[in-house]
Formats: C-alpha cells, structure tokens, sequence
C-alpha cells in the first residue's frame, strides 16, 4: 500500500508554532528542493496566511501564493478553506465564495481542503461545486471534536454526504490532537467502508498521541497524511515528515520521498526555527507535550494565540483558568468543534470570562452571532439562559444564513475603485477591509518612492 504525505510546514506547521509569521522571502530558497522531494502536496495557503500576510507581514497573499507555484510547478499546492467563512470569521454570500474559489485555483491551488466549523455541511455546498466546476480537487474535511453528542456515526454520515456532494477525497481534521489511535483506526475503517474516495487524516502532536494515531489510520486504509518536517514538527503543530517516513518504509509501506531531500530541507528549516525562538515568537511552552488538552480541546494555533494574547496583557498567569473556562463555553454553545473560527470565538469568550471575573459580563459580537445562528446549526443545544440573554425574545435563523446575504463583489469593487488593481484586491478588501486598505496604502508609497529614485538614477 502507498501513504502519500502533505508537508505543512508553509502554512499549519508555521501557524501552529509561530502564529503564521513564516515571511516568503525565508522559506523561497528551499521551494524548488520542497519541489521534488515527493510530496503527495504543500499545504500552503489559506488558514491564517492570508491574514497574517496583509496584517503582519506586509505581503499580497495572491502573490505569495503565485510565487510559491512559479517555484513548485511540480507538486499540488493546498489550502485550507472555511466553506462560506472563506478566510474571515463570518459568513460571505455566495457571489464571494465562488469568485475567491475561482481566483485561488487561477493563481495556483490545486486542492481546496473544505471545512465547516459546526459541521454543517450547507456551508460547504458552494465551495465544493465551484471547486469542482475549476478543474481543482475538493477534499472534504471533518472537524473532529469529542462531546456527549459526537459519534462514529455521525462521522461516517457526514463524509457519507460529503463523497454524495460531490468530493473527491475525505479528510479527519483533528485540529487538537485528541484523536486516538484506536478511535482513528474505527474511524477510518467505517469511511473506508462506505465511501469510494481517498482517506486524509490531519492530526497534531498537541497531546503525543499524533504517531500511534497516524499509524493507525495508515493500517486501517488511510492513504494519505499530513506530517511537517521535523525542525517545524511537535508540540502544538504535526508529527515529524521524517520520522513517519522512516517508521512505515520500515513497515513496508510504499513512500516516495527523497529521504535526501529531507535532510536538505529539515536542515533550512533549522536555523528559521532559531530565529524564531531568539525573537520569542515561538514559545518553548508549546513544544511540549500537554495531555490536558484531552480535555479542553484547543487545537495548535488556537493555544499559540492565547499565549501571545495573554503575554501582551501580562496575564500568562492566567492561562490555567482560561483552559478550564473553555470548555465550559463550549458546553454553553452547544459543544461546537474547536476549529477557527469557533476555536477563536470560543477562547476569546473564555478569556473574557476569566479576565472580567464574571461569565459573560461581556459576550463578544461573533458569540452573539452565532447563537442567531449566523454561523450554522449548533452541534447540539445552547445553553437557554444565555440564549435568552442575547435573542431575548427573537428566534435564531434556521436556514442556511448565506441564503440571506445579498451579493457583495461587485459592490465591494465599486467602494475601492482603482485602489483594487485586480479582483484579488476586491477578495482581500472583503475579506479584511481595513487590513487590505492599509496594505494597498503601503503598496502605493512603496511604488511612489520606487519610482523618484528610479528618476534620480536616470537623472
């Protein structure tokens, strides 16, 4: 049997460790090495890169990614999409999806990896049908949690609906790691037994349990995995490239990676890890081992920025209450997966709750959304008390929200004029407006500036 392998490193690996600060211009000299190693795929894109790239990196995420496929011309490059969240926190109406579907294919992905937070497979729908109808590969994933309500049935249901729809491979996202090795073999096996597409499990090493996990899935039919190479590995991002590798070659399952290559590209990777632990960007507190978040589910990139979020504010001290708050909202919220942008919404509420001293004091406005139902159906009940103190006496929506939007591209694309030079711009204005205008503000001056000292040189 062959196992085929998506290297994380350029996109969840970097996310989970160093809140997805890893600039283009650090990782561009090993891509054409990352090119012919083997890999199955370069997760890539998507997530928070496109975030990070107009906020904190001063970098056009369409370009990064054009970049990155003029240099890996070989290799599927992949990304990871929200459904109809997109890349934001809240719902986009059709017309968006579509058209930012369209543009990721056109500048360069080959696989869209289609998740819902809730599980809620009417916000996938769209996604998946102008995926399909671009030539590229839809894999629907499956947000993983555990709860009193989530079931091996109701896992294999929906990856059931998600093959129906249309989708051409199955992931398991496992975003925090709690995901065991028997639970994943069961999981598996039952996908295997009812869908014809390929397995995908994505897991982390946030509990330890990410290589018995890993192995076996592969043993129960499992065809592809996500790993990251191993200076980029651990902690709250994937287990090691080359460790599983190693351990199932050893096993004598088929792997195509240039084991070289991997030495070649871990050994890049090493000093951009240094880098990152001088500044403090990443903190050593999320390479270890944390059994505890068996309990309170918080996926690598989610612990990561409840780190950094409470080193800003001088209450570090604080992230033990926070853990046990978290899963308390979520118990309130109807035991939503830990996923962004739930996993965001969930541990901001938490945090919220600990730092004011009384619970939902203040209920953030995504919350708010959510329990109308501007996010999907909650997983199961929503606490009636809290519920009452945000509707009052109004119900939530019941129908598929975006339903309810009116269209946005063209509106959007009237509002920037020609501050958009293309209609990547508009996707990055909705998307986040005032990070994207603040971005094209800088793209301007630097071409401004760029060019009187191109005219003094002539001069």
């Amino acid at each position: 049997m062959k196992v085929q392998f998506t290297e994380t490193v350029l996109r969840d690996a970097n996310q989970s460790l160093v809140a997805t600060r890893l600039p283009f211009a650090r990782f561009a000299p090993i891509l054409e090495t990352m090119d012919k190693a083997g890999f199955y795929s370069l997760e890539c894109w998507g997530g928070a890169t496109f975030d990070s790239c107009l906020r904190y990196l001063d970098e056009d995420p369409w370009e990064r990614l054009r970049k990155i496929k003029a240099k890996c011309p070989n290799t599927k490059l992949q990304m990871l999409l929200r459904g109809q969240n997109l890349l934001g926190y809240k719902h986009y109406p059709d017309d968006v999806v579509r058209m930012f579907v369209k543009k990721s294919i056109e500048n360069g992905i080959d696989i869209i990896r289609i998740f819902d937070a809730l599980n809620d497979l009417r916000n996938i729908e769209t996604a998946v049908d102008e995926t399909l109808k671009n030539g590229a590969i839809a894999s629907g994933a499956i947000s993983y949690t555990l709860s009193p309500i989530h079931n091996l049935e109701m896992y294999v249901g929906l990856a059931k609906q998600m093959a129906d729809m249309g989708c051409q491979s199955i992931c398991i996202k496992d975003m925090a790691g709690i995901l065991g090795p028997q639970d994943a073999y069961d999981l598996v096996k039952a996908i295997k037994q009812t869908v014809s597409v390929p397995v995908v499990l994505h897991t982390h090493s946030t509990t330890g349990l990410a290589p018995l996990t890993l192995q076996k899935a592969v043993e129960a039919g499992c065809e592809i995995i996500d790993t990251a190479i191993s200076a980029f590995s651990g902690g709250t991002s994937q287990y090691s490239t080359e460790a599983m590798a190693y351990a199932l070659t050893q096993q004598g399952y088929e792997v195509e990676l240039d084991t070289k290559l991997l030495k070649e590209i871990n050994d890049f990777f090493k000093p951009v890890k240094e880098e990152f632990l001088s500044a403090g960007t990443l903190n050593p507190v999320i390479l270890s081992t944390d059994t505890d978040a068996l309990t309170y589910q918080i996926p690598g990139g989610m612990l990561s920025n409840l780190v950094a979020q409470l080193t800003a504010q001088n209450k570090l001290d604080k992230l033990p209450e926070v853990l046990l708050e978290t899963p308390r909202v979520r118990e309130d919220l109807g035991y939503p997966p830990l996923v962004t942008p739930m996993s965001q919404m969930v541990g901001v509420q938490a945090t919220s709750n600990v730092l004011a001293g009384e619970r939902y004091k203040n209920i953030s406005k995504e919350i708010k959304s959510y329990i109308k139902g501007e996010y999907g159906k909650a997983p199961g009940g929503i606490n009636p008390e809290l519920q009452k103190k945000v509707l009052g006496d109004e119900a939530p929506v019941t129908c598929r929200y975006a339903d309810l939007l009116e269209p946005q591209f063209e509106k959007a694309k009237a509002e920037l004029g020609d501050r958009a030079k293309s209609d990547e711009d508009v996707l990055s204005y909705i998307a986040f407006p005032a990070q994207a205008e603040a971005f094209f503000k800088k793209r301007e001056e630097l071409k401004r500036n760029t060019f009187k000292y191109s005219i003094r040189r002539v001069d």
